[in-house]
């Protein structure tokens, strides 16, 4: 699919079986989530821009990488996509962070917005938008709608898990926003959960039903 990278590499894969696998315990479930979060960070952030500079190693004087430009911003669909942004902060720590609290109602599926905060200058930085499941693509597309409307202009969106279904719309609604996730399923159920996916990510970090 245009503008979707799946992250193919083994340690991501293996980490992703864990998450699937309906006997993994809550501790297991949330240190898996973070390690996978940080892995996919390093794909999203591949491409940032970096100017030489000039720095004294203990040895001689040299010109090395350094990013350029303000620190990204990462921005977790709440509640799910706080651990995720966790992971991410453990790479970036110096990255500041977004709110986006959305929750989808159980009967029309429809996200349904109930907190939201940005840095003032988010328009100048890029962010990072991450949510562990894109199943129907409803909750991605109203977080990327909001971001837009409080000036955002570059975004990137992570999860660990996708559907086609969802990948799909939120690819229509809003070409611009390239996405990143460690795997793709082809179906949802006809309560909007992934099939095979790994079931409410939020319910398995946090212990809820």
């Amino acid at each position: 699919m245009d503008g979707l990278t799946i992250i193919s590499h083994p340690l991501v894969q293996h980490k992703l079986t864990l998450l699937r696998d309906k006997n993994s315990s809550i501790q297991l479930f949330r240190s898996v989530v973070r390690e996978i979060a940080t892995l996919l960070c390093y794909e999203v952030t591949r491409e940032l821009p970096t100017e030489l500079i000039d720095v004294e190693t203990p040895i001689a004087h040299t010109r090395s990488p350094y990013i350029t430009g303000k620190k990204l911003v990462i921005a977790p669909i709440l509640r799910a996509g706080l651990q995720m942004a966790e992971g991410m902060l453990d790479l970036v720590p110096s990255a500041r962070l977004a709110h986006v609290g959305l929750y989808r109602d159980p009967l029309s599926l429809e996200a349904v917005e109930y907190y939201f905060k940005t840095p003032e200058d988010c328009h100048e930085r890029l962010v990072i938008v991450v949510d562990p499941m894109l199943a129907t693509g409803h909750t991605a597309i109203a977080a990327v709608d909001r971001l837009k409307e409080a000036g955002v202009c570059e975004m990137r969106f992570v999860c660990l898990l996708a559907a086609r279904p969802g990948a799909e719309a939120l690819r229509a609604a809003h070409p611009d926003v390239p996405i990143w996730t460690a795997a793709m399923d082809d179906e949802l159920n006809d309560h909007g959960y992934i099939i095979p996916g790994l079931g409410d990510a939020g319910d398995r970090t946090y212990g809820t039903r």
